[in-house]
C-alpha cells in the first residue's frame, strides 16, 4: 500500500529524506511492475536552501511542481541528459523536495535491464539518480504524478533498519551553493 498522503506533508524535509531510506519505490508502467528499496536520498529545503531549484522563491516552468502540495513527483531533465525523480513534500507553496539518488532493485530486474541496456543485474544499474529513473521507466510525463496512484508510489514494507547504518553527508554536485553545499542533507545506506 502506498504511504498515506499525510506522510508527505511533514514540514521537516531533512527528516523525511532520512526516513525514506528503506522504503520501497515502485512503478507500474504498461502493466509491468518494477522497483526496489530506496538506499540514497538528498533533501532540498525550499527557498532558503541555495542548492534548491526554488532558492529565493524562484518559480519557473521547470520547478513549478515543487510548489505543489506534498505527495507528487517532481521530474526534471538534468544537464539535458538525465531525468531525475524528486518527491515533493510539505504544504502547498513550500517548495521542499527529496531527490531519489539510488535504489536496491527487488522487483522487475529483467525489465530494468531491458530499459538500461545492461547485460546483468548489479548495484550499478540503479546507483545514481538518472539510472533510477531510466530503470523504472520514469519520464517527464510523470512530472506532477501523484504518489498515491498506480503508476509511481512508495511503500513502507516494515524493513528494519535498526541494525543498518544510515550515513549522512553533504549533497553531491552542489558546490555552487556555498555554505549550503556543506549541509549534511544526503542520506545513504550501503548495506544492500
Amino acid at each position: 500500500m502506498p504511504l498515506p498522503p499525510t506522510y508527505y506533508l511533514n514540514s521537516d524535509v531533512v527528516f523525511l529524506a532520512k526516513d525514506l531510506i528503506g522504503k520501497y519505490l515502485f512503478t507500474k508502467i504498461d502493466g509491468q511492475l518494477c522497483g526496489g528499496i530506496i538506499t540514497e536520498t538528498e533533501a532540498y529545503k525550499g527557498i532558503g536552501d541555495r542548492a534548491c531549484h526554488a532558492f529565493g522563491g524562484r518559480r519557473t516552468a521547470r520547478n513549478e511542481m515543487m510548489y505543489a502540495q506534498g505527495g507528487v513527483a517532481y521530474v526534471y531533465l538534468c544537464y539535458g541528459i538525465h531525468l531525475l525523480l524528486n518527491v515533493v513534500t510539505n504544504q502547498k507553496d513550500t517548495p521542499d523536495a527529496i531527490l531519489i539518488r539510488a535504489i536496491h532493485a527487488t522487483h522487475g530486474a529483467e525489465l530494468m535491464l531491458k530499459r538500461t541496456g545492461k547485460p546483468q543485474m548489479s548495484p550499478q544499474v540503479t546507483d545514481g539518480p538518472g539510472k533510477v529513473t531510466k530503470a523504472l521507466g520514469i519520464t517527464l510525463a510523470d512530472n506532477g504524478e501523484s504518489l498515491q496512484n498506480k503508476r509511481i508510489w512508495i511503500e513502507d514494507r516494515g524493513l528494519d533498519l535498526s541494525k543498518m547504518e544510515i550515513l549522512s553527508t553533504p549533497r553531491i554536485g552542489v558546490g555552487y551553493a556555498g555554505e549550503d553545499a556543506l549541509l549534511p542533507y544526503r542520506f545513504l545506506n550501503q548495506d544492500f
